[in-house]
């Protein structure tokens, strides 16, 4: 297919879903609830598939972080938006100037939103966004990653089973698809990724000037205070950063600790993992790294800090190689001594490694290092003084902020999620995704007298003393 041929075909597909939504007028109650419980049934009845799809994808991932992660977690969503569109449906009173006057803010639907999700989380990050999409009374063009061939695959062939063309549309391609794709002039169009692509992303929905909501992670820190337990706090943090094998957009990307901390917590650090996971390479619950390519650029970055002057820290089983180019999977490294030059300190990893870097002042100077960079999609921070952990809240940005724990505001739907700065623009999540994908449109009935509109009349001689005198109050 030639570039515009694709071009042409996503623009009938995108027209066709337009006319049918302005035909159809705005969802009612009942279709937006039916919708999203569709997507809930398609991910329940079709969890096996689901699941030994992406595992394929992968070369292995861990059943049950697909289960937790990608597919119950989405249903949650789902059943979230279901269980309260009915409340963020309803039109909000404003406050008006005189008596007589109405006024209100009307949610109303944007049209065809486009999505294109990444492929570490398929399934949620698909119908997370969704979850919004619908419940705001939108349909939608889904663009898949080409990085899980058969998830993609089965999902084009579930979506079409479970949704008529004009609700919810799924284009599978390549790189190039996903360029057309993002050229076409939807309603909005929502790109989790890297901040790189996503650059692109936006510069080609300006064109047609598409809004946008970017979530691309970025460089998400975990501080230690001098009071944390650093037991506690590498347990917490290689929780997550062993999930999925560290291949999440809000995986803690580097630590900051007190020098004091440093034996204290690789020595937690390699204990926990010996007790997590006795094995790598032939353990179930290890996941593997989605692609060569990934798994080198993986690999160059351990070699890169070992070549100026990083302490690499295996914590890979005994006897066991510290990572496979057969079952591309790694073991969890600490890597110490960092220093600003290393390529580990300057991309995003999206693997299970993690740069150790220490502060010798007070948490301040954390603190410091963060605010010096760009604004990170998440931040943990471990400490138990309520003052250091407004400050860590007030003093620091970033998309969201965990304290004594990592990640646990994903799962939480009454709180928006999303990026600042560098790491994203927009938030979703419950409510906040129904608001994100809904025009907030105003409406005013003027009273019987028209009160506001009889002090802009001609002519002005005997209205001008009033105005001077309140000017003058």
């Amino acid at each position: 297919m030639t570039h515009s041929t694709l071009e042409q075909d996503l623009q009938h597909i995108l027209q066709t879903m337009k006319q049918a939504h302005l035909q159809a007028g705005p969802a009612p109650l009942a279709l937006r609830r039916d919708r999203l419980l569709r997507s809930a049934a398609l991910i329940r009845d079709n969890h096996a598939a689901i699941a030994a799809a992406i595992s394929a994808d992968f070369g292995h991932r861990s059943a049950y972080q697909t289960m937790t992660a990608d597919l119950l977690t989405t249903i949650g969503m789902l059943q979230h938006a279901a269980d309260h569109v009915d409340e963020w449906m309803k039109p909000e009173a404003a406050e008006v100037p005189v008596a007589g006057m109405q006024a209100w803010i009307e949610p109303q639907p944007l049209g065809v939103v486009g999505v294109i999700s990444p492929w570490n989380f398929p399934i949620n990050l698909a119908f997370g966004p969704l979850a919004g999409v619908f419940a705001a009374g939108n349909t939608a063009m889904l663009k898949p990653s080409e990085l899980t061939p058969e998830t993609s695959a089965l999902l084009a062939e579930l979506v079409a089973r479970y949704f008529a063309p004009n609700e919810l549309a799924v284009v599978l391609g390549d790189a190039a698809t996903g360029q057309a794709f993002s050229a076409l002039p939807f309603d909005h169009l929502v790109f989790t990724g890297s901040t790189s692509v996503g650059k692109h992303v936006m510069r080609a929905a300006a064109e047609n000037l598409v809004p946008v909501t970017l979530e691309l992670g970025g460089k998400s820190p975990v501080v230690l205070d001098v009071d944390a337990d650093p037991q506690l706090a590498a347990e917490r943090t290689l929780t997550i950063k062993t999930f999925n094998a560290g291949q999440i957009c809000i995986s803690p990307d580097y630590l900051l600790l007190p020098q004091a901390a440093e034996e204290a917590f690789t020595d937690a650090a390699r204990a926990f993992i010996r007790r997590s996971f006795p094995a790598v390479q032939d353990n179930p619950d290890y996941t593997a790294i989605i692609s060569d390519r990934h798994y080198q650029r993986l690999t160059d970055l351990l070699a890169d800090a070992a070549a100026k002057g990083a302490r690499i820290i295996s914590l890979a089983p005994e006897g066991e190689a510290d990572f496979d180019p057969q079952s591309r999977k790694i073991a969890p490294h600490l890597i110490l001594d960092v220093s600003e030059e290393m390529k580990v300190m300057q991309e995003e990893i999206f693997g299970p490694l993690l740069p150790v870097k220490t502060y010798a002042g007070d948490v301040s100077e954390a603190m410091a290092y963060i605010n010096a960079h760009p604004r990170p999609l998440a931040a943990y921070y471990f400490g138990n003084d309520p003052l250091r952990q407004q400050q860590m809240a007030q003093r620091t940005t970033s998309g969201a902020l965990v304290i004594n724990d990592v990640m646990t505001h994903a799962a939480i739907d009454s709180l928006p999620f999303g990026g600042v700065g560098a790491s994203g623009i927009g938030a979703y999540h419950g409510i906040h995704g129904f608001r994100r994908f809904s025009h907030a449109k105003p409406v005013v009935v003027q009273d019987e007298a028209g009160t506001t509109n009889l002090r802009l009349r001609a002519p002005y001689q005997d209205k001008t003393a009033a105005v001077t005198a309140m000017l003058n109050q």
